[in-house]
């Protein structure tokens, strides 16, 4: 899905490819996540300032997350370009299939903040004797806090659903962060479930599901129309729980 009128020349990522000769299987996992084998198969163009990957659980959208923050050379649990922790190895083979195309004289620097691991990249940080004491924050002030002191001046940005650990306003201080993230000219790559969060004015939204990825609008998106739905009437979803 090609970007067109746009000066992308400078930003980190310009696109996301297939890496050529690589052996990732295309009838396995991730490969047969219809939204990672569309970008395995047409690539995918990446714009300046916040692109949203919306979707369903298991849609791919958290995988293809994972697999570019990777291979922009960025720790699969979490951190910065320089961080280098690890627990346990749980990543998916996507990042070895793929390779990014870089903009000319873009920064090389960037941080990955996935929600599940970020404990482990507290307790790295800690050792190192960092800056911040996230640990003794709550878990959403701890998100905020790395949001603030790391997500600076241009470079990649991943996220990985980061409204799990926020509450409805913090969600939208981190919608005014990544605003000021994009008047840095940082870019930025966000997995999220957040119709607060996908409603960023001026980012474009990937939502994924069995057709793939496809360009939507915030309004038109199948999770605004549920909680639009579940918030006017929350028995008509709520029942069927019963029955069941």
């Amino acid at each position: 899905m090609p970007l067109r009128g746009q000066d992308v020349a400078r930003h980190p990522v310009r696109r996301i490819e297939v890496r050529a000769g690589h052996e990732l299987p295309d009838h396995r996992y991730p490969a047969s996540i219809p939204a990672v084998a569309q970008v395995l198969r047409d690539g995918l163009d990446l714009a300046p300032g916040v692109t949203f990957l919306v979707g369903e659980n298991g849609s791919g959208k958290s995988t293809l997350v994972e697999g570019a923050a990777i291979a922009y050379g960025l720790s699969p649990e979490g951190g910065s370009t320089h961080s280098r922790h690890s627990t346990r190895a749980t990543e998916s083979p996507l990042s070895d299939a793929l390779q990014l195309v870089r903009g000319a004289g873009a920064s090389k620097w960037g941080f990955f903040l996935r929600a599940e691991t970020m404990h482990g990249w507290y307790s790295y940080i800690e050792d190192l004797g960092g800056d911040v004491a996230f640990h003794d924050l709550s878990h959403g002030e701890s998100f905020l806090a790395v949001l603030e002191s790391r997500f600076t001046g241009p470079g990649f940005f991943c996220l990985d659903e980061p409204e799990a650990a926020l509450s409805f306003s913090s969600t939208l201080g981190l919608v005014a962060t990544l605003q000021r993230v994009v008047a840095r000219r940082g870019q930025v790559l966000c997995a999220t479930h957040s119709p607060v969060l996908a409603a960023m004015p001026g980012a474009r939204i990937l939502e994924a599901g069995p057709w793939g990825l496809r360009e939507s609008a915030w309004e038109d998106l199948e999770v605004v129309d549920h909680w639009r739905r579940y918030l006017a009437e929350p028995w008509a979803y709520l029942r069927h729980l019963q029955d069941d």
